[in-house]
């Protein structure tokens, strides 16, 4: 810890006197807009067509849309720690959510043992920023390590609130349960335009230090608790629309199961009565929702909408909306299963739309799932004056490629010891030739949204294979063609099987990735 506190005084002292005042001659401030568990298709320009994200949708007519981007984790902390560090979570051993599920009797193997916290020997994004002479500020969510391992001694000026952990303490309605958030005079508000708010504060700041804003939303993460008014808005809305076509929910099983279930059978027992409520179901099966109609959670993503608004309007009050960097992304794919990390939970009707949030249709799966669903995420990039705008890149990116691109942006040379596995997406930006290459995920856990077994998966051009640990099963897909992921190319395409197989074990090798342990 001591080596890093030196060598950000040591790069304080070369850049000092970097930023003479002029404000067209400081480097671009970075804002990173980041959503907890938003799905692929939870904003309009994504295809959305219940909710209304105008701002967004803005936003994509400024920069680059990437339609094939990725969270390295289909939940949050790994993702997190990978945006921040330019690494995957199976190099980091940061591999599931803080503090992560208990095991259960049902489970085949035990979890892998994995970090509870980021490793202050890494040299984060913030603090590569900060030693450049940024101004660096985290509002919301942080969820990778409390007391010597948050955010002020990563690389952080500001921290609010003051609250470590996964979800909002206390909810999004006030009174607040987490210190930081009360505004002098003023009245406490939902807890998504506080610390917007807040934010504004920081931005607003130093007027001629180039600032790196983290506004890292705990929304739209359950609870699931929208604004009093944007729910009313949604549920007129939602009654003036037609009957939505189609079931409310599917069947989805274990791919790793001995004998898997069908998709023809999934279906056909989604009307038998031993597969009625929503619980654990027999057979390792569980209900994932396809509609989006939650009025409550379309609030939510009103106020996202809204905050990031509110972002864009202050940076043209401020005369730095042209000198700006806005990201906005999210930390997974949406929550379309519900919370099952137990397995004796059992939902209510009456609290479906407590336990269920979106649709992430036409994916596969949801949060928590290796498959399309929980892993792809929106992502879109404005880069002022240099970045294309209005233009769509469907070439694939994922959390670590972060940390070498806006580093190449702000003009700050790489650090390839530390950003060891991201790769810069600023040719796509600027509308070069840009070939991602492979790209992996490594879950050795067994997920709270879902019965299927610890695994990994890799992405090369079209192709995606998902492997299995508890039964070495492998699955492969061809995403030009089935974006849904419905049907399994493993025994009819073996050589292709076989071959990323091999590549994505022999990555797991390289980067020491640890395995789930079998029970004794």
């Amino acid at each position: 810890m001591m080596n890093k506190h030196i060598l950000n005084l040591a790069f304080l002292a070369v850049f000092a006197g970097a930023f003479p005042g002029h404000a067209a001659e400081r480097p671009p401030n970075v804002v990173f807009f980041l959503v907890d568990d938003m799905g692929w298709r939870d904003v309009a320009c994504f295809g959305s067509t219940f909710y209304e994200t105008p701002h967004v949708d803005r936003l994509a007519g400024q920069g680059v849309r990437f339609t094939q981007a990725y969270a390295a984790c289909h939940v949050c902390s790994p993702t997190r720690a990978s945006l921040l560090t330019g690494k995957y979570p199976g190099r980091l051993a940061l591999t599931d959510w803080l503090s992560g599920r208990r095991e259960f009797a049902f489970q085949h193997f035990l979890s892998a043992e994995k970090l509870q916290a980021l490793p202050l020997e890494e040299f984060t994004l913030a603090e590569a920023l900060k030693a450049k002479g940024y101004r660096t500020g985290i509002f919301g969510k942080w969820h990778l390590g409390n007391a010597e391992a948050g955010p002020l001694n990563q690389g952080f000026d500001v921290q609010v609130p003051s609250w470590n952990g996964c979800c909002p303490k206390g909810g999004y309605h006030p009174p607040y349960k987490m210190q930081g958030l009360k505004i002098e005079g003023e009245p406490d508000a939902y807890l998504t335009d506080r610390l917007t708010s807040l934010a504004l504060d920081f931005m607003g700041q130093g007027k001629d230090q180039p600032f790196f804003l983290y506004l890292s939303h705990f929304s739209v993460h359950d609870p699931i608790q929208g604004r009093k008014d944007l729910v009313e808005k949604y549920r007129a809305k939602l009654a003036r629309l037609s009957p939505l076509e189609g079931p409310a929910f599917i069947l989805e099983g274990n791919p790793d199961d001995q004998n898997p279930l069908s998709r023809k059978q999934l279906t056909a027992l989604l009307d038998d009565p031993s597969h009625r409520g929503h619980r654990v179901l027999p057979q390792r099966t569980i209900k994932i929702k396809q509609r989006q109609d939650n009025i409550e959670f379309a609030a939510m993503v009103e106020s996202i909408d809204e905050s990031l608004g509110r972002v864009l309007k202050k940076l043209d009050e401020m005369g730095q909306a042209d000198n700006t960097i806005v990201i906005f992304y999210s930390d997974n794919g949406g929550m379309s299963a519900g919370n099952f990390g137990n397995p004796d939970r059992v939902v209510q009707e009456k609290q479906l739309d407590q336990a269920y949030a979106t649709s992430n249709l036409p994916l596969r799966g949801a949060k928590g799932w290796l498959y399309e669903g929980g892993v792809r995420v929106p992502m879109i990039v404005k880069w002022p004056g240099k970045g294309r705008a209005g233009v769509v890149c469907e070439e694939p990116v994922i959390s670590p490629d972060f940390y070498p691109s806006i580093l190449e942006m702000v003009g700050l040379p790489a650090r390839p010891g530390q950003h060891r596995d991201g790769k810069s997406f600023v040719p796509a930006l600027l509308g070069r030739s840009f070939e991602r290459g492979a790209i992996y995920w490594h879950f050795p856990h067994y997920s709270n949204h879902g019965m299927q077994s610890p695994g990994g998966a890799i992405r090369l051009g079209d192709y995606k294979l998902l492997e299995y640990f508890e039964n070495d099963t492998a699955q492969l897909f061809n995403l030009a063609d089935d974006i849904g992921e419905q049907n399994d190319l493993a025994q009819a395409e073996p050589e292709k099987t076989t071959e990323l197989l091999a590549r994505l074990r022999a990555w797991r090798k390289d980067v020491s990735a640890r395995m789930p342990r079998p029970r004794k």
